[in-house]
């Protein structure tokens, strides 16, 4: 994951500075074809690159909506992919149109015209790597991620199509997204070690001559621990 940070602070979401219990995660996409991060968050910080239209979020109430969001997934200037956070991640957010602000972190994704595969993978994969950084975090599981679709269906979120009209134009839905970010988050885990003791001995000599037979046998991390 590419993280940076730029804090929204102009923005009357975070001045309004209420905080959440983090319960989830709401995977939203932007709906419009621009898929460079300047359009969203500014001002530009030497990577993100200038918006000459000056219409991104870090003002009061952006496009005269009251809307915020906890970061956004796209490109920067040189083209490459990366995760801006613009909120911090226990503030309640304006993204979902419905009590999932009072329990879900949200972030956008960047569109495109929906037709750049290559551009819909490093998205996808990024995005997958931000819930796996959040889930570690707050102690989620990927059953807690939705989008704005499932939210709606839910009861929680306003009446938004996002992300389902654009993940399955590549063959991913938003259970492939949950399945992607289990199997990282297992991959991520650390392993469990267990050691076995072959043998204790009064005599040194004794245990030192052991341990080469033991080490004949092919168990090179053996060792001799001393004890009383």
């Amino acid at each position: 994951m590419n993280l940076h940070k730029l804090i929204l602070t102009k923005n009357a979401c975070y001045k309004a500075g209420q905080k959440i219990t983090v319960k989830g995660i709401m995977v939203h996409s932007t709906g419009a074809n621009n898929p460079y991060l300047k359009r969203y968050v500014g001002p530009d910080d030497g990577l993100l690159g200038v918006n000459k239209y000056g219409n991104h979020w870090n003002q009061p109430t952006p496009d005269g909506r009251q809307i915020c969001v906890h970061a956004f997934i796209g490109k920067l200037a040189d083209g490459t992919i990366a995760t801006y956070q613009t909120l911090p991640w226990n503030y309640r957010g304006w993204h979902a149109g419905g009590a999932a602000n009072n329990t879900h972190i949200g972030f956008e994704i960047c569109e495109d015209g929906l037709t750049d595969s290559v551009y819909f993978g490093k998205v996808y994969k990024e995005a997958v790597e931000l819930c796996v950084y959040l889930c570690k975090m707050y102690n989620l599981t990927e059953k807690d991620i939705i989008c704005h679709k499932e939210g709606c269906a839910k009861g929680i979120a306003s009446n938004h199509g996002d992300v389902m009209h654009w993940f399955p134009k590549f063959g991913k839905s938003m259970d492939t997204f949950r399945a992607d970010v289990k199997k990282q988050l297992a991959a991520d885990k650390p392993k469990k070690y267990y050691r076995i003791q072959l043998g204790a001995f009064s005599s040194k000599e004794n245990a030192e001559n052991y341990l080469k037979k033991v080490k004949a046998a092919g168990f090179d991390n053996a060792f001799i621990k001393y004890g009383e």
